[in-house]
């Protein structure tokens, strides 16, 4: 059996390592469309070999570990897929994809967003154990055929992932709210304080509570401007939302409702107590 990985960053270099530990796979073939990726994933042993993408689709399971413009693009180059192959998309907002995916590999298709990840980005960002014990979101897979659903899942499970089922709809809303919109802030803090006068001032200070929340500010902009482009409705949708909360704190504030205000707090201390 050969899996092909197309986009050697931090998620398909990393998947690259977690299928070797499985040994599913005879060979692991690997491209990316910038070449020093390609030979850092060699050096690094992400990949087994790297090809050229028109012999990728020779594989009997495909990972798309790349920006979400590029995914339905590089579909549409796939010219001689097997009934059996097996195309798992690992992007992180599906519904667009869903609606675009070319009908005559439609049966070849998984929609999987792995919950994992680090603020790091590029090949020398990739980790062996980066998706053990972490949950995997398997879109709108009454569309996919069978055996691929059961080939995913089995290669999923072997590398340690919990399977959650869900419509990329749902999906698309519910990591708008845990997942895009925290990026999204987290750049704006970190643009927030790169704003002021003297920044290297106000950074030599920071503690723990500026660095958990600007850490995700490090991540990719390629990666998450097609995210953000993708899942638009419902990421204004979310910021809409916390804005309304961020109004409501400043408010409090203004109108000096300390008891209020200490409320608001409490209130978010909850969250905590379902996780």
């Amino acid at each position: 059996m050969q899996a092909g990985i197309i986009g050697l960053g931090l998620i398909g270099g990393s998947m690259g390592l977690a299928l070797q530990e499985t040994k599913m796979f005879k060979t692991i073939l690997g491209y990316d469309i910038n070449p020093l990726h390609n030979q850092q994933a060699l050096s690094l042993g992400l990949v087994d070999e790297c090809v050229e993408l028109k012999n990728i689709q020779e594989c009997d399971v495909i990972f798309l570990a790349i920006p979400l413009d590029g995914i339905i693009p590089t579909l549409e180059t796939f010219d001689n897929i097997s009934p059996y192959t097996t195309i798992i998309d690992l992007g992180g907002a599906k519904e667009k994809i869903a609606s675009s995916i070319p009908s005559r590999m439609r049966k070849n298709f998984i929609g999987a967003h792995p919950m994992s990840g680090t603020e790091f980005f590029g090949p020398k960002a990739a980790l062996k154990d980066l998706f053990k014990n972490k949950i995997i979101i398997l879109t709108d897979i009454e569309d996919s055929g069978e055996f691929q659903v059961a080939y995913a899942k089995e290669i999923f499970v072997s590398i340690g992932m919990r399977i959650i089922k869900m419509g990329s709809k749902e999906h698309d809303w519910h990591i708008a709210l845990i997942s895009h919109l925290p990026h999204i802030i987290s750049y704006a803090l970190a643009n927030a304080v790169l704003s002021q006068e003297n920044p290297q001032t106000i950074l030599a200070l920071i503690g723990g509570g500026f660095k958990d929340m600007s850490r995700i500010s490090k991540s990719s902009p390629i990666m998450w401007k097609d995210i953000f482009k993708q899942n638009k409705e419902n990421v204004l949708k979310s910021l809409d939302i916390f804005e309304k909360e961020i109004l409501l704190g400043k408010k409090l504030m203004e109108e000096e409702k300390w008891e209020d205000l200490k409320a608001w707090m409490a209130k978010a201390n909850t969250l905590q107590n379902f996780m």
